[in-house]
Protein backbone atom coordinates (compact mmCIF):
# COMPACT_ATOMS: atom_id res chain seq x y z
CA UNK A 1 0.00 0.00 0.00
CA UNK A 2 1.68 3.51 -1.49
CA UNK A 3 0.83 5.62 1.70
CA UNK A 4 0.37 9.30 0.32
CA UNK A 5 1.90 12.52 1.62
CA UNK A 6 0.14 14.65 3.98
CA UNK A 7 0.86 17.55 2.41
CA UNK A 8 -1.11 16.19 -0.68
CA UNK A 9 -3.94 15.24 1.62
CA UNK A 10 -4.15 18.62 3.69
CA UNK A 11 -4.45 19.96 -0.12
CA UNK A 12 -7.07 16.99 -1.67
CA UNK A 13 -8.67 17.79 1.58
CA UNK A 14 -9.35 21.45 1.21
CA UNK A 15 -7.51 22.89 4.29
CA UNK A 16 -4.87 24.34 2.40
CA UNK A 17 -3.91 25.29 -1.27
CA UNK A 18 -0.54 24.42 -3.30
CA UNK A 19 1.41 27.86 -2.92
CA UNK A 20 0.49 27.03 1.09
CA UNK A 21 1.92 23.40 0.86
CA UNK A 22 4.64 25.68 -0.90
CA UNK A 23 5.57 27.94 2.06
CA UNK A 24 5.08 25.05 4.59
CA UNK A 25 7.56 22.81 2.63
CA UNK A 26 9.97 26.05 2.49
CA UNK A 27 9.73 26.33 6.41
CA UNK A 28 10.39 22.71 7.15
CA UNK A 29 13.71 22.86 4.91
CA UNK A 30 14.73 25.49 8.05
CA UNK A 31 13.55 23.33 10.47
CA UNK A 32 15.41 19.57 10.06
CA UNK A 33 13.06 16.65 11.17
CA UNK A 34 9.87 18.69 12.14
CA UNK A 35 6.94 16.95 11.05
CA UNK A 36 5.06 18.52 8.02
CA UNK A 37 1.28 18.94 9.49
CA UNK A 38 3.31 20.24 12.90
CA UNK A 39 4.58 22.82 11.19
CA UNK A 40 1.32 23.28 9.06
CA UNK A 41 -0.67 23.78 12.52
CA UNK A 42 2.15 26.19 14.28
CA UNK A 43 2.01 28.43 11.30
CA UNK A 44 -1.71 28.58 11.71
CA UNK A 45 -3.16 27.07 8.70
CA UNK A 46 -4.57 24.15 9.62
CA UNK A 47 -6.29 23.68 13.12
CA UNK A 48 -5.47 20.59 15.29
CA UNK A 49 -8.49 18.70 14.13
CA UNK A 50 -8.33 19.12 10.40
CA UNK A 51 -4.84 17.51 11.07
CA UNK A 52 -5.92 14.28 13.18
CA UNK A 53 -8.28 14.31 10.34
CA UNK A 54 -5.49 14.20 7.51
CA UNK A 55 -3.09 11.43 9.68
CA UNK A 56 -6.40 9.18 10.13
CA UNK A 57 -7.09 9.80 6.17
CA UNK A 58 -3.59 8.96 5.38
CA UNK A 59 -2.96 5.71 7.88
CA UNK A 60 -6.92 4.76 7.04
CA UNK A 61 -7.66 5.28 10.53
CA UNK A 62 -10.88 6.28 12.59
CA UNK A 63 -10.86 9.89 14.06
CA UNK A 64 -12.58 10.48 17.61
CA UNK A 65 -14.14 13.23 19.69
CA UNK A 66 -12.58 12.24 22.82
CA UNK A 67 -15.06 15.23 24.37
CA UNK A 68 -18.46 13.13 23.40
CA UNK A 69 -16.82 9.89 25.10
CA UNK A 70 -17.18 8.54 28.47
CA UNK A 71 -14.03 6.50 29.43
CA UNK A 72 -15.10 3.44 31.44
CA UNK A 73 -13.20 3.14 34.91
CA UNK A 74 -12.93 -0.67 34.08
CA UNK A 75 -10.95 0.39 30.98
CA UNK A 76 -8.90 3.11 32.26
CA UNK A 77 -6.93 1.08 34.85
CA UNK A 78 -5.72 -0.48 31.38
CA UNK A 79 -3.18 2.03 31.37
CA UNK A 80 -1.57 3.86 33.97
CA UNK A 81 -0.38 7.51 33.95
CA UNK A 82 2.64 7.38 33.41
CA UNK A 83 1.73 4.80 30.05
CA UNK A 84 -0.58 7.48 29.13
CA UNK A 85 1.61 10.26 29.67
CA UNK A 86 4.61 8.77 27.71
CA UNK A 87 2.46 7.79 24.62
CA UNK A 88 -0.16 10.21 24.82
CA UNK A 89 -2.78 7.74 24.67
CA UNK A 90 -5.84 7.13 25.90
CA UNK A 91 -7.81 3.73 26.49
CA UNK A 92 -11.51 4.43 24.82
CA UNK A 93 -12.33 0.58 25.23
CA UNK A 94 -11.85 -3.24 26.40
CA UNK A 95 -13.45 -6.16 23.72
CA UNK A 96 -12.05 -9.57 24.30
CA UNK A 97 -8.51 -9.03 24.08
CA UNK A 98 -8.48 -6.34 21.98
CA UNK A 99 -8.23 -2.53 24.14
CA UNK A 100 -8.89 0.58 21.62
CA UNK A 101 -6.73 3.75 22.52
CA UNK A 102 -6.56 7.01 20.68
CA UNK A 103 -3.47 8.63 20.16
CA UNK A 104 -1.97 12.23 18.96
CA UNK A 105 0.95 10.26 17.06
CA UNK A 106 -0.44 7.69 14.63
CA UNK A 107 2.87 8.03 12.87
CA UNK A 108 5.00 6.97 15.11
CA UNK A 109 4.20 3.30 14.46
CA UNK A 110 6.27 1.43 17.06
CA UNK A 111 3.85 2.62 19.53
CA UNK A 112 1.44 -0.26 18.91
CA UNK A 113 4.26 -2.69 18.88
CA UNK A 114 5.46 -1.42 22.71
CA UNK A 115 1.73 -1.25 24.09
CA UNK A 116 1.06 -4.70 23.12
CA UNK A 117 4.51 -5.87 24.50
CA UNK A 118 4.14 -4.00 27.81
CA UNK A 119 0.17 -4.58 27.83
CA UNK A 120 -0.16 -7.79 26.43
CA UNK A 121 -3.22 -6.95 24.72
CA UNK A 122 -3.84 -6.77 20.87
CA UNK A 123 -3.80 -2.91 20.21
CA UNK A 124 -6.23 -0.75 17.83
CA UNK A 125 -5.09 2.65 17.21
CA UNK A 126 -7.81 5.99 16.54
CA UNK A 127 -6.67 9.65 15.82
CA UNK A 128 -7.31 12.15 18.59
CA UNK A 129 -6.13 16.10 18.38
CA UNK A 130 -3.03 16.61 21.06
CA UNK A 131 -5.05 18.75 23.22
CA UNK A 132 -7.83 16.36 23.16
CA UNK A 133 -5.43 13.67 24.89
CA UNK A 134 -3.83 15.85 27.23
CA UNK A 135 -7.61 17.26 28.64
CA UNK A 136 -8.52 13.73 28.99
CA UNK A 137 -5.87 12.51 30.77
CA UNK A 138 -5.42 15.44 33.04
CA UNK A 139 -9.70 14.83 33.79
CA UNK A 140 -9.24 11.32 34.04
CA UNK A 141 -5.96 10.65 35.69
CA UNK A 142 -5.16 12.38 38.88
CA UNK A 143 -2.03 11.99 40.56
CA UNK A 144 -2.87 9.77 43.05
CA UNK A 145 -4.80 7.67 40.64
CA UNK A 146 -2.42 4.31 38.99
CA UNK A 147 0.86 5.64 41.75
CA UNK A 148 2.94 3.02 42.54
CA UNK A 149 1.79 3.12 45.81
CA UNK A 150 -2.12 2.97 44.56
CA UNK A 151 -0.86 -0.45 42.69
CA UNK A 152 1.37 -1.62 45.61
CA UNK A 153 -2.08 -1.11 47.89
CA UNK A 154 -4.10 -2.93 46.01
CA UNK A 155 -1.66 -5.71 45.79
CA UNK A 156 -1.71 -5.87 49.39
CA UNK A 157 -5.60 -6.32 49.19
CA UNK A 158 -5.59 -9.38 46.68
CA UNK A 159 -6.15 -12.26 48.52
CA UNK A 160 -6.18 -14.44 45.48
CA UNK A 161 -3.15 -12.98 44.39
CA UNK A 162 -1.57 -13.95 47.70
CA UNK A 163 -2.91 -17.50 47.70
CA UNK A 164 -1.53 -18.03 43.90
CA UNK A 165 1.73 -16.58 45.30
CA UNK A 166 1.82 -18.56 48.21
CA UNK A 167 1.36 -22.19 46.60
CA UNK A 168 4.82 -21.69 44.56
CA UNK A 169 6.94 -20.12 46.81
CA UNK A 170 9.19 -22.01 49.12
CA UNK A 171 12.24 -24.55 48.39
CA UNK A 172 10.29 -27.82 47.04
CA UNK A 173 9.18 -28.39 43.19
CA UNK A 174 7.26 -25.78 41.78
CA UNK A 175 4.39 -25.92 38.92
CA UNK A 176 6.17 -24.27 35.69
CA UNK A 177 3.04 -23.35 34.46
CA UNK A 178 1.16 -21.50 37.66
CA UNK A 179 4.51 -19.93 37.70
CA UNK A 180 4.29 -18.61 34.17
CA UNK A 181 0.48 -17.97 34.81
CA UNK A 182 1.33 -15.88 37.73
CA UNK A 183 4.35 -13.93 36.83
CA UNK A 184 2.00 -12.58 33.52
CA UNK A 185 -1.09 -11.76 35.84
CA UNK A 186 -2.23 -7.96 35.27
CA UNK A 187 -1.36 -7.07 38.73
CA UNK A 188 2.07 -8.08 38.47
CA UNK A 189 2.49 -6.81 34.51
CA UNK A 190 1.33 -3.10 35.69
CA UNK A 191 3.61 -3.02 38.85
CA UNK A 192 6.71 -4.08 36.91
CA UNK A 193 5.34 -2.09 33.63
CA UNK A 194 4.95 1.26 36.02
CA UNK A 195 8.23 0.75 37.83
CA UNK A 196 10.20 0.26 34.54
CA UNK A 197 8.27 3.18 33.09
CA UNK A 198 9.15 5.92 35.88
CA UNK A 199 12.85 4.64 36.05
CA UNK A 200 13.00 5.53 32.15
CA UNK A 201 11.93 8.37 32.28
CA UNK A 202 13.74 9.69 35.69
CA UNK A 203 16.46 8.62 33.26
CA UNK A 204 17.44 5.61 35.89
CA UNK A 205 20.94 4.04 35.86
CA UNK A 206 19.53 1.05 37.50
CA UNK A 207 16.76 -1.07 39.13
CA UNK A 208 17.79 -3.45 42.78
CA UNK A 209 14.80 -5.67 42.82
CA UNK A 210 15.58 -7.44 46.27
CA UNK A 211 14.48 -9.94 48.80
CA UNK A 212 15.17 -9.73 52.31
CA UNK A 213 13.12 -12.00 55.06
CA UNK A 214 10.67 -9.77 55.84
CA UNK A 215 10.19 -7.66 53.11
CA UNK A 216 10.99 -6.89 49.06
CA UNK A 217 12.82 -3.74 48.44
CA UNK A 218 12.84 -2.32 45.18
CA UNK A 219 15.51 0.64 44.72
CA UNK A 220 16.17 3.07 41.58
CA UNK A 221 19.28 4.22 40.84
CA UNK A 222 19.36 8.07 39.62
CA UNK A 223 22.00 9.89 38.89
CA UNK A 224 24.42 7.68 41.44
CA UNK A 225 22.12 7.09 44.26
CA UNK A 226 19.97 4.61 45.51
CA UNK A 227 16.20 5.70 46.44
CA UNK A 228 13.79 3.61 47.70
CA UNK A 229 10.13 2.92 46.02
CA UNK A 230 7.25 1.66 48.12
CA UNK A 231 7.93 -2.35 49.11
CA UNK A 232 5.20 -4.47 47.38
CA UNK A 233 3.95 -7.43 49.04
CA UNK A 234 6.50 -9.71 50.24
CA UNK A 235 4.79 -12.91 48.51
CA UNK A 236 5.10 -11.44 45.37
CA UNK A 237 8.75 -11.37 45.09
CA UNK A 238 8.71 -14.96 43.45
CA UNK A 239 6.23 -13.68 40.92
CA UNK A 240 8.18 -10.23 39.90
CA UNK A 241 11.36 -12.13 39.75
CA UNK A 242 9.75 -14.46 37.08
CA UNK A 243 7.99 -11.94 34.88
CA UNK A 244 11.47 -10.18 34.73
CA UNK A 245 13.18 -13.50 33.94
CA UNK A 246 10.24 -14.44 31.05
CA UNK A 247 11.21 -10.76 30.14
CA UNK A 248 14.95 -11.47 29.68
CA UNK A 249 14.12 -15.49 28.27
CA UNK A 250 15.96 -16.66 31.27
CA UNK A 251 15.01 -20.07 33.05
CA UNK A 252 12.35 -19.40 35.21
CA UNK A 253 13.21 -22.84 36.76
CA UNK A 254 16.52 -22.15 37.63
CA UNK A 255 17.02 -20.62 40.95
CA UNK A 256 20.25 -21.95 42.09
CA UNK A 257 22.71 -20.31 39.66
CA UNK A 258 23.36 -16.94 38.69
CA UNK A 259 21.90 -16.30 35.08
CA UNK A 260 22.15 -12.72 32.97
CA UNK A 261 20.19 -11.30 29.97
CA UNK A 262 18.68 -8.47 28.09
CA UNK A 263 15.33 -7.22 27.45
CA UNK A 264 14.90 -4.95 24.13
CA UNK A 265 12.35 -2.54 24.69
CA UNK A 266 11.03 0.38 22.36
CA UNK A 267 10.08 3.35 24.98
CA UNK A 268 8.62 6.39 23.25
CA UNK A 269 10.08 5.64 19.78
CA UNK A 270 13.36 5.01 20.70
CA UNK A 271 15.43 1.96 21.85
CA UNK A 272 15.75 1.12 25.48
CA UNK A 273 18.13 -2.12 26.53
CA UNK A 274 17.93 -4.12 30.22
CA UNK A 275 20.76 -6.09 31.01
CA UNK A 276 19.31 -8.22 33.43
CA UNK A 277 21.40 -10.16 36.38
CA UNK A 278 19.52 -12.61 38.43
CA UNK A 279 21.81 -13.85 41.99
CA UNK A 280 20.29 -16.38 44.11
CA UNK A 281 20.64 -15.22 47.95
CA UNK A 282 19.47 -16.78 50.90
CA UNK A 283 15.53 -15.34 50.59
CA UNK A 284 15.31 -15.51 47.32
CA UNK A 285 16.56 -13.85 43.88
CA UNK A 286 18.25 -10.30 43.85
CA UNK A 287 17.91 -9.26 40.50
CA UNK A 288 19.44 -5.90 38.94
CA UNK A 289 18.52 -4.44 35.81
CA UNK A 290 21.04 -2.16 33.96
CA UNK A 291 19.26 0.54 32.00
CA UNK A 292 21.02 1.45 28.60
CA UNK A 293 19.18 4.46 26.97
CA UNK A 294 20.50 5.42 24.13
CA UNK A 295 18.68 8.26 23.70
CA UNK A 296 19.65 10.08 27.08
CA UNK A 297 23.45 10.19 26.36
CA UNK A 298 24.61 12.52 23.46
CA UNK A 299 28.28 10.82 22.99
CA UNK A 300 29.86 14.47 21.85
CA UNK A 301 33.20 15.63 23.86
CA UNK A 302 31.53 19.36 24.19
CA UNK A 303 29.08 17.58 26.28
CA UNK A 304 31.35 15.16 28.59
CA UNK A 305 31.80 18.67 30.63
CA UNK A 306 35.30 19.24 30.72
CA UNK A 307 36.74 22.34 30.82
CA UNK A 308 38.37 24.53 28.27
CA UNK A 309 42.02 23.88 29.02
CA UNK A 310 41.31 20.02 29.54
CA UNK A 311 39.04 19.47 26.56
CA UNK A 312 41.74 21.25 24.36
CA UNK A 313 44.68 18.89 25.77
CA UNK A 314 42.37 15.61 25.38
CA UNK A 315 41.49 16.34 21.99
CA UNK A 316 45.31 17.14 21.15
CA UNK A 317 46.01 13.44 22.45
CA UNK A 318 43.82 11.40 20.45
CA UNK A 319 44.83 13.34 17.74
CA UNK A 320 47.85 11.60 17.90
CA UNK A 321 48.49 8.64 15.81
CA UNK A 322 49.90 5.63 18.56
CA UNK A 323 50.03 5.00 21.87
CA UNK A 324 47.94 3.92 24.55
CA UNK A 325 45.12 6.35 26.49
CA UNK A 326 43.38 5.12 29.49
CA UNK A 327 40.56 6.40 31.09
CA UNK A 328 39.85 5.12 34.90
CA UNK A 329 37.44 5.11 37.45
CA UNK A 330 35.18 3.35 39.22
CA UNK A 331 31.83 1.66 37.74
CA UNK A 332 29.18 4.38 36.53
CA UNK A 333 31.62 6.95 36.95
CA UNK A 334 31.21 7.69 32.88
CA UNK A 335 34.38 6.16 31.31
CA UNK A 336 32.31 4.49 28.52
CA UNK A 337 30.20 7.61 28.11
CA UNK A 338 33.87 9.74 27.76
CA UNK A 339 35.31 6.98 25.44
CA UNK A 340 32.63 6.66 22.86
CA UNK A 341 31.90 10.14 22.70
CA UNK A 342 36.68 10.20 21.91
CA UNK A 343 35.68 7.93 19.34
CA UNK A 344 32.66 9.74 17.79
CA UNK A 345 34.88 13.03 17.52
CA UNK A 346 37.22 10.35 15.44
CA UNK A 347 35.24 8.92 13.20
CA UNK A 348 35.97 9.54 9.97
CA UNK A 349 35.72 7.24 6.50
CA UNK A 350 39.88 7.40 6.34
CA UNK A 351 40.25 5.39 9.75
CA UNK A 352 38.93 2.01 10.39
CA UNK A 353 37.74 1.74 14.27
CA UNK A 354 37.11 -1.30 16.21
CA UNK A 355 35.83 -1.79 19.68
CA UNK A 356 35.71 -5.01 21.90
CA UNK A 357 33.11 -4.38 24.92
CA UNK A 358 31.45 -6.27 27.52
CA UNK A 359 28.75 -5.32 26.85
CA UNK A 360 28.39 -3.15 23.49
CA UNK A 361 26.32 -0.25 25.38
CA UNK A 362 26.16 2.25 22.16
CA UNK A 363 25.73 1.34 18.58
CA UNK A 364 27.49 3.62 16.75
CA UNK A 365 27.60 3.90 12.50
CA UNK A 366 31.01 2.84 11.08
CA UNK A 367 32.23 1.41 14.08
CA UNK A 368 32.84 -2.38 14.31
CA UNK A 369 32.00 -3.24 17.51
CA UNK A 370 32.39 -6.78 19.08
CA UNK A 371 30.21 -7.89 21.79
CA UNK A 372 32.49 -10.38 24.54
CA UNK A 373 31.09 -13.75 25.40
CA UNK A 374 33.47 -15.49 27.84
CA UNK A 375 30.87 -18.70 27.37
CA UNK A 376 32.63 -19.27 24.22
CA UNK A 377 35.70 -18.03 25.17
CA UNK A 378 35.71 -14.96 23.11
CA UNK A 379 37.88 -12.47 25.72
CA UNK A 380 39.27 -9.24 25.52
CA UNK A 381 42.75 -11.02 25.05
CA UNK A 382 41.29 -13.15 21.88
CA UNK A 383 38.97 -10.47 20.16
CA UNK A 384 42.34 -8.47 20.47
CA UNK A 385 44.45 -10.74 18.68
CA UNK A 386 41.85 -11.10 16.26
CA UNK A 387 41.45 -7.26 15.71
CA UNK A 388 44.83 -6.79 14.86
CA UNK A 389 44.51 -8.65 11.91
CA UNK A 390 41.70 -6.19 10.93
CA UNK A 391 44.35 -3.64 10.03
CA UNK A 392 42.63 -1.18 12.34
CA UNK A 393 43.81 2.15 13.23
CA UNK A 394 41.77 2.72 16.57
CA UNK A 395 41.07 -0.41 19.18
CA UNK A 396 38.91 0.25 21.90
CA UNK A 397 39.18 -2.76 24.71
CA UNK A 398 36.40 -2.01 26.77
CA UNK A 399 38.81 -2.81 30.31
CA UNK A 400 42.49 -3.85 30.75
CA UNK A 401 41.51 -7.08 33.32
CA UNK A 402 44.66 -8.93 32.85
CA UNK A 403 48.69 -8.71 32.12
CA UNK A 404 47.64 -10.57 28.59
CA UNK A 405 45.15 -8.30 27.68
CA UNK A 406 47.39 -5.59 28.74
CA UNK A 407 50.43 -6.92 26.75
CA UNK A 408 48.25 -6.95 23.43
CA UNK A 409 47.08 -3.51 24.00
CA UNK A 410 51.02 -2.47 24.55
CA UNK A 411 52.05 -4.42 21.76
CA UNK A 412 49.17 -3.02 19.31
CA UNK A 413 50.32 0.43 20.60
CA UNK A 414 53.71 -0.03 19.86
CA UNK A 415 53.15 -1.16 16.02
CA UNK A 416 51.25 1.78 15.10
CA UNK A 417 48.22 1.40 16.71
CA UNK A 418 45.95 4.23 18.99
CA UNK A 419 44.73 2.45 21.83
CA UNK A 420 42.09 3.27 23.98
CA UNK A 421 41.03 1.42 27.07
CA UNK A 422 39.75 1.64 31.09
CA UNK A 423 41.56 0.41 34.42
CA UNK A 424 39.62 0.73 38.11
CA UNK A 425 41.65 3.39 39.92
CA UNK A 426 41.29 5.97 42.48
CA UNK A 427 43.22 8.86 39.99
CA UNK A 428 45.74 8.99 36.94
CA UNK A 429 48.84 9.14 38.77
CA UNK A 430 47.93 5.55 40.80
CA UNK A 431 47.41 3.68 37.17
CA UNK A 432 50.99 3.95 36.92
CA UNK A 433 51.13 1.32 39.81
CA UNK A 434 48.10 -0.78 39.00
CA UNK A 435 49.64 -1.21 35.92
CA UNK A 436 53.38 -2.40 37.16
CA UNK A 437 51.14 -4.93 39.83
CA UNK A 438 49.89 -6.62 36.70
CA UNK A 439 53.37 -6.97 35.82
CA UNK A 440 53.79 -4.95 33.06
CA UNK A 441 57.37 -3.67 32.19
CA UNK A 442 58.09 -0.27 33.06
CA UNK A 443 59.78 -0.15 30.07
CA UNK A 444 56.48 -0.91 28.13
CA UNK A 445 54.65 1.11 30.43
CA UNK A 446 56.89 4.45 29.54
CA UNK A 447 57.08 3.61 25.24
CA UNK A 448 53.54 3.24 24.95
CA UNK A 449 51.64 5.26 27.92
CA UNK A 450 50.52 8.40 26.18
CA UNK A 451 47.69 10.05 28.63
CA UNK A 452 45.52 9.02 32.03
CA UNK A 453 42.04 10.68 32.39
CA UNK A 454 40.81 9.68 35.86
CA UNK A 455 37.10 11.25 36.13
CA UNK A 456 34.13 11.09 38.67
CA UNK A 457 30.57 12.10 38.24
CA UNK A 458 28.70 14.62 40.74
CA UNK A 459 25.71 15.93 40.92
CA UNK A 460 24.78 18.96 39.72
CA UNK A 461 22.77 21.15 41.80
CA UNK A 462 18.92 22.08 40.68
CA UNK A 463 18.87 25.29 39.17
CA UNK A 464 15.50 25.71 39.87
CA UNK A 465 15.43 25.10 43.31
CA UNK A 466 19.23 26.28 43.94
CA UNK A 467 19.39 28.84 47.16
CA UNK A 468 22.78 30.37 49.05
CA UNK A 469 23.78 27.96 52.32
CA UNK A 470 26.34 27.67 55.06
CA UNK A 471 29.06 25.15 54.75
CA UNK A 472 30.63 23.70 58.06
CA UNK A 473 33.79 23.99 58.69
CA UNK A 474 34.25 20.63 59.32
CA UNK A 475 33.52 19.90 55.85
CA UNK A 476 35.81 22.80 54.53
CA UNK A 477 38.97 21.21 56.86
CA UNK A 478 37.96 17.56 55.17
CA UNK A 479 38.21 19.09 51.58
CA UNK A 480 41.57 20.64 52.38
CA UNK A 481 40.10 24.29 52.09
CA UNK A 482 41.28 26.53 55.09
CA UNK A 483 37.78 28.06 56.24
CA UNK A 484 39.18 31.37 57.05
CA UNK A 485 40.48 31.80 53.61
CA UNK A 486 36.91 31.16 51.67
CA UNK A 487 34.95 33.31 53.73
CA UNK A 488 33.95 35.64 51.61
CA UNK A 489 32.83 33.30 49.11
CA UNK A 490 29.06 31.65 48.04
CA UNK A 491 28.05 28.59 48.71
CA UNK A 492 24.67 27.02 47.03
CA UNK A 493 22.36 23.56 47.68
CA UNK A 494 19.40 22.81 46.02
CA UNK A 495 16.06 22.79 48.41
CA UNK A 496 14.35 20.41 47.06
CA UNK A 497 11.81 20.89 44.70
CA UNK A 498 9.39 18.92 41.89
CA UNK A 499 11.65 19.27 39.15
CA UNK A 500 14.08 17.20 40.69
CA UNK A 501 12.04 15.37 42.60
CA UNK A 502 12.99 17.15 46.43
CA UNK A 503 16.46 15.55 45.95
CA UNK A 504 18.64 19.08 45.08
CA UNK A 505 19.80 17.77 42.50
CA UNK A 506 18.94 17.77 38.60
CA UNK A 507 21.57 15.97 36.27
CA UNK A 508 25.04 15.41 36.65
CA UNK A 509 28.27 16.91 35.80
CA UNK A 510 31.95 15.04 35.33
CA UNK A 511 35.13 15.99 37.41
CA UNK A 512 38.49 15.24 35.57
CA UNK A 513 42.06 14.41 35.89
CA UNK A 514 44.33 14.36 33.12
CA UNK A 515 48.09 13.03 33.45
CA UNK A 516 49.92 13.60 30.11
CA UNK A 517 52.98 11.56 30.07
CA UNK A 518 55.92 14.12 29.12
CA UNK A 519 59.72 13.05 29.40
CA UNK A 520 59.93 14.04 32.73
CA UNK A 521 57.21 11.78 34.14
CA UNK A 522 58.70 8.68 32.29
CA UNK A 523 61.75 9.54 34.04
CA UNK A 524 60.37 9.39 37.29
CA UNK A 525 58.43 5.89 36.47
CA UNK A 526 61.79 4.54 35.24
CA UNK A 527 63.13 5.40 38.36
CA UNK A 528 60.23 3.46 40.07
CA UNK A 529 59.21 7.47 42.12
CA UNK A 530 55.98 7.00 43.99
CA UNK A 531 52.46 7.60 43.21
CA UNK A 532 53.33 10.82 45.64
CA UNK A 533 55.89 12.25 43.78
CA UNK A 534 54.19 11.81 40.06
CA UNK A 535 51.12 13.39 41.44
CA UNK A 536 53.31 16.29 42.80
CA UNK A 537 55.16 16.62 39.36
CA UNK A 538 52.23 15.70 37.06
CA UNK A 539 50.74 19.26 38.73
CA UNK A 540 53.75 21.11 38.44
CA UNK A 541 52.53 20.30 34.03
CA UNK A 542 49.47 21.49 35.06
CA UNK A 543 47.28 18.38 36.02
CA UNK A 544 43.87 19.50 38.00
CA UNK A 545 43.54 16.80 41.01
CA UNK A 546 40.01 15.92 40.53
CA UNK A 547 39.20 16.87 44.17
CA UNK A 548 40.23 20.54 43.37
CA UNK A 549 38.86 20.38 39.86
CA UNK A 550 35.82 19.47 42.10
CA UNK A 551 36.34 22.57 44.60
CA UNK A 552 36.24 24.69 41.73
CA UNK A 553 32.78 23.55 41.13
CA UNK A 554 31.86 24.22 44.30
CA UNK A 555 32.80 28.02 44.37
CA UNK A 556 31.00 28.28 40.45
CA UNK A 557 27.91 27.14 42.19
CA UNK A 558 27.12 23.73 40.21
CA UNK A 559 27.35 21.19 42.70
CA UNK A 560 28.13 20.94 46.43
CA UNK A 561 30.82 20.44 48.62
CA UNK A 562 28.87 17.07 50.29
CA UNK A 563 29.10 15.29 46.96
CA UNK A 564 32.80 16.38 46.53
CA UNK A 565 33.87 15.17 49.33
CA UNK A 566 31.44 11.78 48.44
CA UNK A 567 33.30 11.25 45.03
CA UNK A 568 36.80 12.36 45.65
CA UNK A 569 39.44 11.44 48.10
CA UNK A 570 42.31 13.26 49.28
CA UNK A 571 45.47 14.14 47.72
Amino acid sequence: MVVRRIGQILVDLGFITDEQLEVILDEQQQRPGALLGKIAEDMGLITDDQLAQALAEQLNMQTVQLSDVSLPPDVLEKVTETMAQMYRIVPLKFDGNTLTVATCDPQNLTVQDELRTFLGFDIQMVVATERDIQTCIERYYSSDVDSVEKIIAELNEDEELFQAASALTGDGPFNLTDAEALADSAPVRKLLNMVLLLAIKDHASDIHFEPFEDEFRIRIKAEGVLYEMVPPPRHLAFAITTRIKVMANLDIAERRLPQDGRIELMVGGHPVDLRVSVLPTMFGESTVMRILDRSVVSLSLENVGMDEDTLTKFRKIIDRPNGIILVTGPTGSGKTTTLYSALSEMNDIKDKLITTEDPVEYDIDGIVQIPIDHGIGVTFASCLRAILRQDPDTILVGEIRDVETAEIAVQASLTGHLVFSTLHTNDAPSTITRMKDMGIPTFLITACVEAILAQRLVRRICSNCREETEVSREILIDLGIDPDSVADKKFYRGGGCEKCNNTGYKGRVGLFELMVLNDDLREMIMNNATTDDLRDKAQTYGMIPLRLYGINYVFQGVTTADEVLRETIAD
